[in-house]
């Protein structure tokens, strides 16, 4: 029975979101327009549940360069009102239409000249007779047996304001980098700010040496500089290849005495490489799709700037 509960209740709510799919028109479009033009800052407000689906529309909206807030209705029309100016939009969400706190605060809305849209389940009610624009979220069902608890019109709410932010932000050619100045802390901040210059290993800490230089040399250096690995350089200073320990482990199963060789005849050939300018996140792709752990990163010449690893980028949040 839980089971089937549960099964039920999901079935409900994704047929209510893609109920929505031939809702979206050139009603949307106005919309979305409305929310590019607005000057001022984008007002979300809502009662209840609609009121915490209102909270995350407006926490989207501001995480994605709109300017926006959540006004509470019932402190609204006991102050909070004043947060409003002349150039906001006001975007209200009710099912009902009819939720008695945002109706009294439609007439300070009106003289204020602002442009009120709102998220409504029922197209004849007093909000969506008195917004300029209104979108229909209405659900055939709830997922309550008993029709009661807001369930499907909620979801439904909450995907149509997804719609909104993400239209709006895709119209308005918004970036990684735009957005990632509004998320600078933690994981997804790092991932998004961080270049490979603030990560790379430079100067003395690089692991290089030159062709000629004899294998007993290069692992002392893959050893010293503890990254696993050295580049291998010509005399410009231009990367010509790279060793791993792996390369090392290889070359040793095969019994090959590479003690007395030198660099240039063991190296790997043409290793990938990163310009220092590229995000973190590009590094790990490349890692991620090359299967290796070290990027070399250098110049528009194929001069060496530094190195790069996957432990680094793991110890710093990038990943």
């Amino acid at each position: 029975m839980i089971i089937d509960s549960a099964k039920r209740v999901l079935k409900i709510e994704s047929e209510a979101v893609a109920a929505l799919i031939d809702r979206i028109d050139g009603n949307f479009v106005r919309v979305v327009e409305e929310l590019i033009a607005c000057q001022g800052r984008v007002v979300v407000t809502g009662m209840g549940k609609s009121g915490l689906i209102g909270k995350k529309i407006a926490a989207t909206l501001a995480s994605t360069g709109k300017p926006a807030f959540f006004l509470h209705p019932a402190e609204g029309i006991h102050g909070d009102l004043g947060m409003v100016c002349r150039g906001d939009l006001v975007i209200a969400i009710s099912n009902s239409g009819e939720t008695q706190e945002i109706i009294r605060i439609l007439p300070v809305l009106k003289r204020l000249n602002i442009i009120l849209i709102s998220l409504v389940g029922n197209h004849r009610s007093t909000l969506a007779r008195n917004s300029d624009l209104f979108i229909d979220i209405s659900v055939k069902e709830e997922a309550c047996n008993m029709g009661l608890i807001p369930t499907a019109s909620t979801t439904a709410a909450l995907a149509m304001g997804d719609a909104l932010a993400i239209a709006l932000l895709e119209k308005k050619g918004f970036k990684e980098e735009d957005f990632a100045s509004f998320h600078p802390g933690g994981s997804l901040g790092k991932r998004l700010l961080m270049k490979v210059e603030d990560v790379m290993h430079k100067g003395d800490k690089i692991p290089v040496v030159s062709e000629d230089t004899l294998m007993k040399d290069a692992i002392y250096e893959i050893s010293s500089k503890k990254l696993g690995v050295t580049i291998v350089k010509d005399k410009d200073d231009r990367v010509l290849g790279i060793i791993t320990d792996g390369d090392l482990r290889r070359l040793l199963v095969k019994e090959v005495d590479i003690l007395h060789k030198r660099a240039g005849d063991v190296m790997t050939r043409d290793p990938k490489a990163i310009d220092r300018d590229s995000l973190a996140a590009k590094a790990v792709g490349v890692m991620e799709s090359h299967k290796i752990t070290s990027l070399v990163v250098t110049d528009k010449k194929g001069k060496i700037e530094g190195i790069i690893h996957l432990h680094d980028l793991l110890e710093l949040g990038v990943i």
